[in-house]
């Protein structure tokens, strides 16, 4: 009965511990396709825990994660619980990853390397931090499982957010953008794991 125990407790920790660990996957682009954007042109805007939020455009994402970052306090975090840092195209490839210091914090995305193995605007242009919003309790639970280095694919609309008191958070448009205002606002319909 106590090896079984002692099995069973050791499986357990091994679960926990690749969990909680780096998801691996080799040398290749994992997400070759940039994110795919369509335009909304008509006002499709709703209300959404007591705020105003407009979709700008429809985004269909497959990424591979390269950090993501939970928030749990300010009005920002009652809305969106996590940011997620996401590569595609040559920022998937786990031999250029390799050479990059990834990091977030105050819902920022920065990177730095001694060694860059692709040109800089091959980075910038091919990664993003969005900050996503769960549009359900379901799809919020799911979000709090993604961990990096995993593909996902997700769907979603990139929002402008306004309250009534005057606050506003508004979507980058494009994946080419740097500094204060280039990470998108992400309203999330749907994410799996590939």
């Amino acid at each position: 009965m106590q090896k079984l125990i002692l099995t069973t407790g050791i499986l357990l920790l091994g679960f926990v511990f690749t969990y909680e660990g780096e998801v691996t996957s080799g040398p290749g682009p994992m997400a070759p396709h940039d994110p795919m954007q369509i335009e909304i042109e008509h006002d499709e805007s709703f209300e959404f825990k007591g705020i105003r939020v407009v979709p700008k455009a429809e985004l269909y994402v497959q990424a591979r994660v390269l950090g993501a970052k939970r928030y749990r306090t300010g009005f920002e975090s009652d809305l969106s619980p996590v940011d997620l840092a996401l590569g595609w195209g040559p920022m998937s490839d786990e031999s250029n990853l390799e050479h990059i210091d990834i990091r977030q914090s105050g819902r920022w995305y920065r990177w730095k390397s001694k060694n860059l193995p692709i040109p800089q605007p091959e980075v910038s242009n091919h990664s993003a931090n969005m900050h996503m919003i769960p549009a359900t309790p379901e799809i919020a639970e799911q979000l709090k499982e993604i961990r990096e280095g995993q593909i996902i694919h997700f769907v979603g609309k990139l929002v402008n957010i306004e309250s009534g008191e005057g606050w506003q958070w508004n979507s980058s448009m494009t994946r080419t953008d740097r500094g204060s205002g280039a990470c998108e606002v992400v309203f999330l319909e749907a994410i799996s794991v590939l």
